[in-house]
């Protein structure tokens, strides 16, 4: 709350020109905010104008206001004091300001009066040799975005889901880039969604691989018995398939109103775009819904074959003790030292007890054999 006051007090002694947003602050936000600046660009006509990265945010919305087109300003992990100089300059909204800079937010899409606050979660593919019970399958980032009348601010968070190939690949499309911010809004959009489908098809081949060594042949282990697939690393697919799921389904709802709902901040032209955008989306979350389904039906799988092979396990001793209990038993009987016993003094008695032991042992394992329990 008091990173909200503090913004609300930089607020209060702005200035409007020109029916714009631009917004007078101390020049001194602006030097600290330029440690979390990662590129800054001023967009006509769908070119860039400036070359390199303007010095500052505020040099760029001044050159915007004399001379038109938008300034798109990236940032990466800002602090509170950096980001406090361009929350004043262009007007955002405290609440929305205080979920950039401190990130974990929910996917999201959010009017504020004249600037649009959208929040993605990234996913991106982790490679690991071997699917372990602790691999880490997917890292997940953020990126908001506030999208304005003559500015894009993106926000991002995580080590990687660099926006600059992005700006690269807009910059040789000035087409598309004409079309202002929300085509900026919509490339990235489009990109977090691509990314999505290609971390789908890369979890698919780790699903395909446990669901093979669940239902193909037992393997052998060095010492001789059955190796059964490891159920933690089922679990540990699963919870990386969860941590996907919470990044593909609350997006659905923002691509639904950005491509139907008409909004003063997209283009008419752009949003038939984000139709796209949200068919893709809608495929990738319904892959997503499909691997925890799959998931948990291999799971179920492999705990009914260690069923099985316990019970395999509890018949082998049931048959070993059902022959063990021969000897003993005979052995037992003669065991009580009664002076009257059969074939007690017989010269034979001795070797024929033990004969009719083993012939009773032999009996027992070959009906238990022939009906598989050994």
């Amino acid at each position: 709350m008091s990173m909200i006051r503090d913004l609300r007090a930089a607020v209060r002694p702005s200035f409007r020109k020109n029916g714009g947003s631009y917004r007078s602050y101390d020049t001194a936000h602006d030097a600290s905010a330029s440690t979390a600046v990662v590129d800054c660009g001023v967009y006509r006509d769908g070119r860039r104008v400036t070359t390199g990265t303007c010095a500052t945010p505020h040099e760029a919305m001044l050159r915007v206001r004399e001379e038109g087109g938008f300034a798109w300003i990236g940032l990466h992990e800002p602090t509170e004091q950096e980001f406090a100089g361009i929350a004043a300059e262009f007007g955002l909204h405290p609440l929305a300001v205080e979920d950039a800079v401190h990130a974990h937010q929910r996917p999201k899409l959010e009017p504020y009066d004249d600037t649009l606050f959208t929040v993605f979660k990234t996913i991106h593919y982790v490679e690991h040799a071997e699917l372990t019970a602790t691999s880490e399958v997917v890292a997940t980032g953020e990126v908001m975005c506030f999208t304005g009348r003559d500015f894009v601010i993106t926000v991002r968070h995580g080590t990687k889901g660099s926006l600059r190939g992005l700006r690269h690949r807009l910059e040789e499309n000035p087409e598309q880039l004409a079309h202002g911010p929300s085509a900026v809004l919509h490339a990235i959009a489009d990109h977090v969604v691509d990314g999505y489908l290609a971390v789908a098809d890369a979890v698919q081949d780790d699903i395909d691989e446990v669901e093979i060594d669940v239902f193909s042949e037992p393997v052998k282990n060095a010492k001789g018995g059955q190796r059964s697939p490891d159920a933690q690393r089922i679990y540990q697919l699963k919870r990386e398939v969860l941590e996907f799921k919470r990044a593909v389904s609350p997006l659905l709802r923002p691509m639904q109103m950005l491509s139907e709902r008409p909004m003063r901040l997209v283009e008419p032209a752009i949003q038939k775009y984000f139709r796209d955008v949200a068919d893709h989306l809608v495929r990738v979350h319904e892959q997503v819904i499909g691997f925890d389904e799959l998931l948990n039906s291999i799971l179920q799988a492999n705990l009914a074959q260690a069923t099985v092979a316990q019970n395999e396990d509890m018949r082998k001793i049931t048959s070993w003790a059902a022959i063990i209990a021969v000897p003993t038993a005979v052995c037992g009987i003669y065991g009580m030292n009664f002076k009257h016993m059969p074939e007690l003094h017989w010269k034979y008695g001795y070797p024929m007890v033990l004969g009719a032991i083993v012939v009773v042992c032999l009996v027992i394992h070959r009906t238990l054999k022939k009906n598989g329990w050994l």
